[in-house]
Parts: structure tokens; sequence; C-alpha cells
């Protein structure tokens, strides 16, 4: 029974991603990499997203970011280092742990260095017992809603980058950028699933679940 409702979530999250992608794609709002089926979703306001999200206190204070790779966070990822905060980034499906981005390595060159390319070639490798304390994590998302609950690409990634680093520094607010088109009502959830604590789309910000 259980592993039958656990297939019956799996099967209501994958119709849910579909149904945002169609929707962005309908609404004309997709960007970069396209197509963006299969992917967390870059979208026309994302800066304007990034750019809401630098001007929250939890920002502000923050020394230290973790962020998601993909290219929806890019301006968030070029604003920390351009804020002169240090950048851990999150490697592609976590295949070689995470990278750390020292801001003053990168004067000049913060969106290079804000790709995973550049993240590659101007940061450091590091192990997930070595990551410094991160003050805010910065997640994508195919789909939120406003209790907090986030929907990934079906990797599982997000949710794994999130539960390290609160297991090893706590509650540390998460965040995730997004185009109003990819709040819903209601995210079908599994244990394990993690919550953010902020949302910034174009039009807004929003505070919500956690």
């Amino acid at each position: 029974m259980c592993d039958k409702l656990n297939f019956d979530v799996k099967l209501e999250k994958q119709r849910l991603r579909e149904e945002i992608w169609l929707r962005l794609e309908k609404a004309g709002v997709a960007r970069f990499p396209l197509p963006i089926w299969g992917r967390i979703p870059n979208f026309e306001g994302a800066e304007v997203a990034a750019e809401r999200l630098r001007q929250l206190e939890v920002w502000r204070k923050a020394s230290t970011v973790f962020a998601n790779p993909d290219q929806a966070q890019k301006p968030v990822r070029e604003y920390a280092l351009l804020d002169g905060k240090t950048l851990i980034m999150a490697t592609p499906r976590l295949r070689s742990g995470f990278l750390l981005v020292k801001p003053e390595k990168v004067k000049g060159r913060e969106g290079y260095a804000s790709t995973i390319k550049g993240a590659f070639k101007l940061g450091v490798n590091i192990k997930p017992e070595n990551v410094p304390k991160v003050d805010l994590i910065v997640t994508g998302c195919v789909a939120v809603d406003l209790e907090g609950f986030r929907l990934g690409k079906g990797g599982g990634y997000g949710d794994r980058e999130i539960q390290i680093l609160r297991s090893k520094f706590g509650s540390v607010p998460a965040t995730t950028t997004v185009h109003d088109l990819q709040i819903v009502d209601r995210v079908p959830r599994e244990p394990g699933d993690e919550r953010v604590n902020i949302i910034a789309t174009p039009s807004r910000v929003y505070f919500v679940g956690g």
C-alpha cells in the first residue's frame, strides 16, 4: 500500500512538472536553455526576481551563499559575488561535490564565475564536510507552493543539497527564484521533501513555510 502511495505521488509530481513546463512555454516566458522540459526552467524576469531577493535583509546579512547550478539562478549567483559574498555552488547532479568561489578571486569576472564552467575554472572543489558555514541556501524549482514545498526536476538533488547543509548547520533559511507561473496551489509531498522559506518572483516576494 505504501509503495502504491509513493508511486501515485511520483506520478502526481511528474504531471505537475509537465503542466508547469507547458504553462511557461505557452506563456512565452521560457528562456535558454531550451527546451525547458526535464530542467529547472529558466524564465523571463529571472534577473528581476534575483534583484528582489537581493534587497532582503536575509541576503544583506549573509556572508556565504549556497546556490544550485541551474541557469535560472545564475543572476543570484552573480549578485552574490558582486556583493562580496562567498559562493558555494553545487555541481550538476552533485557529481563533483561543491565548488567554492571567493569574490576577491574573481573581481571583474563575476558573470563568468557564476556559470558552471567559470566556477569550475575559478573556484575550488570541496567536499560536503569541508563546506564553510552557509548563511543562505538558494535552490531551483520547477514548481513551489505557498507552504514552501518545492518540486525539482525529479532527481532529488535539490532536497539532498538542502539536507546536507541543514544537517551540518541547522535551520539555514532557503529561498528560490521562480516565475509567478511556477507558483501552484499545492505541491505533492513525500517524506524527505524539503521546504523553502522565501520565494522571489519577478512581481513580488513571499515569506512562506517552515
